[in-house]
């Protein structure tokens, strides 16, 4: 049984309580004294009242604890003593009561959320990941505009370092904020904490505790974010463990729902097709899950799979529950089985492949009951010489009927993936300002597709072309792939000559001779054998790398424009394959000496390194491309560019972008540059740039309450653990 350790620290209904003669508190706290307080204490009463009781009538809570007190003696009471008891019970919730309350009358009295106590003025909320089931990032909010932005301030700071085991110093979290409390992950293990908006006091605290589970887990870390549900009576918070748990959170104590699965809990590994020749259940997740009106989805994640053990893996089904009981409602196989869509395209390999599970954020049209899942490449990233063909539905967008998990439509965006081209990031749900309806996926490989949300029909023409075949050993690859005819890819495709570094003459000479000793690549070059025996070579170059162009960051969209804004990086891939028995089973893995070569640290590549880009949707057509940030001082200073007049480059790490009315606001992302940038929608010229202890590691987001608008991030800094940090407008 997993152990749980729960901080409540602040939650309670800010009403007042009256009673007629037959029901009388103070009574009952005397009662409660003498008979109760041996096994209870009024905070652990309070707690479970509000997590366990809301929704439920005062009638039922009295006749149970008439029925289950004093525990060595139930029942053994006067039924008054049992009203004053009650009575002491919904005090310590600070409940309403009408007058001349009996049994009779508590039965239509409900135990509701505590309402907020807010001052007057106007709340916009963030309630998802990407601001709405949409994934857009964007908020209509307009406080702060370019006129005002420059005077923000920081309104608080809050550190995650407290939250252990061990201080987290880089964090990729973005917080949730309903209903005027915010919630956030932190810690490696995954805590949960709930604060103040407007101050960053901390309300409550949540923590699991896995042992083992937590030591296997593929991905450790407090993980990208949360999901909010509320039916009406009562409000959830849901996370996904690094042991790969499904937890319920009562929102107002940060106490595990004892009416959702096994009392909070589901443990995600039960049900899972594993793999047919191991024990390792290689499985968990960061992101958390999706809640669809009273659907809950939950993706699946791997380790890093470019030297897997094994060509069998477990595999990563996308499964729905509900969101009020816990009950499995279904489950949508991404890798299909005899006699199901889709397993046609599988030659070899469907029965032991694993992994193409959702890693990746997802989205949904609640109005089309449809939810969007990105799913990954099977097992392995690189070599797929186990599992001959196209292998659907892995490294597609694929729509599917949230309520039931029917498939609607599917695209796969990449044929026999053997490139590491997972489909990274939510699909953006939109409407252009015309009021089409699409849907808009980003790929590593720097492609956008946009679909028709109801039948999966792009909106751009698509080419399947002809591509480079294999010449590895065993390997089996497509003989074409899909690209869109608009946009034109938003980053790099391939490494060419042009493409070679030149800032001075003896750095491209330097830079040429290292080349040599590869081979040059399109787009879907396969992967080459390190010391291939043909040609010698050491492998491929490959742009993108396979954390793109595009990853999890996604992309924003401005639904009054039909822009969308996508960050990526230009950094350089070494796909060399080669046999490693020692390693894996698989017959070829990712070399272990596939490292990208540099000019003395300077990359091979030409810069930009990291760019933002705006493409209009109406059309399909570029706007502007802005790099990310300035040149790295490592650039900068480097002997070989002593005297050498650069322009900004950029930096190759991931932008975290957040969209409102009026601004675009950008991190320079995990390993950048201190700071947020604000930028011109319209050009992507820096409006000013906002000093911060800490790089935006985490997308930014918004809301407003009590009137006023805050800017939200994570703040990730090496020397330092990270923090929340909130902005607003001086008073």
């Amino acid at each position: 049984m997993m152990r749980l350790f729960t901080l409540f620290l602040g939650a309670g209904l800010m009403s007042s309580i009256s009673f007629a003669q037959e029901l009388n508190s103070d009574r009952g706290a005397a009662i409660f004294q003498a008979q109760c307080i041996r096994c209870h204490i009024p905070i652990e009463i309070n707690a479970r009242l509000q997590n366990d009781w809301t929704g439920r009538s005062a009638q039922e809570l009295f006749e149970r604890v008439s029925q289950s007190m004093p525990a060595e003696n139930p029942g053994s009471l006067t039924n008054q003593e049992y009203l004053d008891i009650t009575a002491f019970l919904l005090d310590s919730v600070r409940i309403d009561l009408p007058a001349n309350s009996t049994p009779a009358l508590l039965a239509s009295i409900q135990i509701d959320p505590p309402p907020l106590t807010m001052a007057s003025g106007e709340t916009v909320n963030w309630t998802h990941l990407g601001g709405d089931e949409h994934s857009t990032r964007y908020s209509p909010l307009n406080q702060i505009n370019a006129d005002n932005v420059g005077t923000l301030e920081q309104a608080w700071l809050f550190d995650i370092g407290p939250f252990g085991p061990n201080p987290e110093t880089n964090s990729v979290t973005t917080p949730l904020m309903v209903n005027g409390t915010m919630y956030t992950t932190a810690g490696a293990t995954r805590n949960i904490v709930a604060l103040d908006p407007a101050s960053g006091q901390l309300l409550w605290m949540w923590r699991p505790q896995e042992g083992e589970r937590f030591d296997v887990a593929p991905r450790k870390g407090s993980g990208k974010g949360l999901s909010y549900y509320s039916n009406g009576a009562q409000e959830t918070i849901f996370t996904v463990t690094p042991g790969y748990f499904l937890v319920a959170l009562n929102a107002r104590t940060g106490l595990p729902r004892e009416n959702f699965g096994a009392g909070g809990f589901i443990d995600l590994k039960n049900g899972l097709r594993l793999a047919i020749d191991r024990d390792v259940i290689d499985i968990g997740i960061s992101f958390p899950p999706l809640v669809v009106e009273d659907v809950i989805i939950v993706g699946a994640a791997h380790t890093v799979g470019s030297r897997p053990e094994t060509a069998s893996n477990v595999k990563g089904d996308i499964r729905g529950y509900d969101a009020n009981t816990g009950e499995l409602l279904w489950t949508f196989k991404s890798i299909p089985e005899a006699g199901e869509p889709g397993f046609e395209s599988w030659i070899t390999g469907a029965d032991i492949t694993g992994n193409a599970g959702a890693w990746a954020p997802l989205s949904a049209d609640a109005e089309l009951d449809l939810v969007y899942i990105p799913v990954e490449a099977p097992t392995g990233d690189y070599y797929g010489g186990d599992r001959h063909g196209n292998n659907l539905f892995s490294s597609s967008t694929v729509a599917v009927n949230y309520r039931t998990g029917e498939m609607q439509w599917y695209f796969q965006t990449t044929h026999h993936d053997i490139w590491d081209f997972d489909t990274p990031a939510a699909p953006i749900v939109a409407d252009l300002p015309d009021g089409t309806p699409i849907v808009i996926q980003m790929l590593k490989q720097s492609h956008l597709f946009a679909f028709n949300r109801s039948s999966g029909e792009p909106i751009f023409p698509v080419e399947e072309r002809n591509v480079p075949l294999t010449d590895v050993p065993g390997e089996w690859t497509s003989a074409v792939q899909p690209f869109p005819l608009l946009p034109a890819p938003y980053d790099r495709q391939g490494f060419h000559e042009e493409d070679i570094v030149d800032f001075t003459p003896e750095i491209a000479a330097m830079a040429r001779e290292i080349v040599s000793d590869y081979r040059l690549s399109s787009l879907f070059t396969p992967p080459s054998l390190y010391q291939d025996p043909n040609d010698g070579t050491l492998g491929t170059l490959h742009l993108p790398h396979s954390t793109g162009g595009s990853n999890w960051e996604g992309a924003a969209y401005d639904p009054e424009t039909g822009m969308v804004y996508i960050p990526t990086i230009t950094r350089v891939h070494v796909k060399a394959l080669q046999n490693l028995p020692e390693v894996s089973t698989i017959e070829y893995v990712l070399s272990q000496n596939a490292i990208t070569p540099t000019v003395e640290g300077i990359p091979i590549v030409k810069p930009p390194y990291g760019r933002i880009t705006a493409i209009d949707m109406t059309n399909g057509e570029h706007v502007w491309m802005q790099v990310n940030g300035d040149t790295p001082e490592a650039i900068k200073n480097h002997p070989l560019l002593q005297g050498v007049d650069l322009p900004p480059t950029g930096k190759d790490t991931h932008s975290t972008l957040l969209l409102t009315k009026t601004l675009l606001f950008q991190g320079e992302g995990e390993g950048g540059a201190a700071g947020l940038w604000v930028r011109d929608k319209a050009t992507g010229e820096v409006i000013t740039h906002i000093d911060l202890p800490g790089t935006v590691s985490g997308m930014p987001m918004t809301y407003m309450l009590n009137g006023k608008q805050y800017i939200v991030a994570a703040l990730s800094d090496q020397n330092s653990t990270a923090k929340l940090v909130a902005l607003r407008l001086p008073d």
